[in-house]
């Protein structure tokens, strides 16, 4: 028996990826990707504002991490925050930016930060506290890798700026991505749009439990 086929929990057919599995996480992705454009463009505001104590700008970071929650509560496939949130990258990317090709390692990154939080509850659980969990910990990827790696656009920061910088980005990502993203969910389980999807049941679900 192999590895992958010990492991039942995540080979069951439901969590197979389907056509219209790939479609709506699509479609999602690409609604993000100008949700992402539309980000970048409020930073570019929101940076002379942040002047005088710059990693006050992580407070907006979770804008930048919706889709790989919110794909990942529909869904509920494995990949689907990782999928999601590298094609809103290629999307921001190709609308053009102000990061340049970075936004698709930040992409991958973030994606990988929710899609862990998922890994952990073994994709079944998508109640509120798991969703702001996974924007924390997208929240949380995204300052590391604005802080630490080469690329980061904070790597001149002093350590106590960037360890600040990384605590408001993991706040920003569980508020704004995780909590919206849920709330979006039910709000789209209550129009019948999600049908397809285990997700269906969105509203009803237990929120804490």
């Amino acid at each position: 028996m192999t590895g992958i086929s010990a492991r039942p929990g995540l080979t069951k057919p439901g969590y197979n990826w389907r056509v219209v599995d790939i479609v709506v996480a699509a479609l999602i992705s690409i609604a993000g990707g100008v949700i992402f454009w539309a980000w970048d463009q409020m930073a570019l505001v929101v940076t002379p504002v942040t002047a005088g104590y710059p990693p006050l700008g992580g407070l907006i970071a979770g804008g930048w991490m919706i889709p790989a929650v919110l794909g990942m509560l529909v869904v509920r496939k494995p990949g689907a925050a990782i999928f999601c949130e590298m094609v809103a990258a290629t999307s921001e990317l190709i609308m053009g930016n102000q990061y340049g090709t970075t936004v698709l390692i930040s992409g991958l990154l973030q994606g990988l930060g929710a899609e862990l939080i998922f890994l952990a509850f073994m994709y079944k659980k998508f109640n509120l506290p798991v969703s702001l969990l996974a924007g924390a910990g997208a929240g949380l990827f995204c300052g590391l890798n604005d802080s630490f790696l080469p690329w980061g656009w904070n790597i001149a920061y002093e350590v106590g700026d960037k360890l600040a910088y990384i605590v408001f980005c993991t706040i920003s990502g569980a508020v704004i991505a995780g909590a919206l993203a849920w709330i979006a969910t039910r709000g789209l389980a209550k129009t019948g749009v999600l049908s397809a999807f285990a997700s269906r049941k969105a509203a009803s679900e237990p929120v804490f439990s």
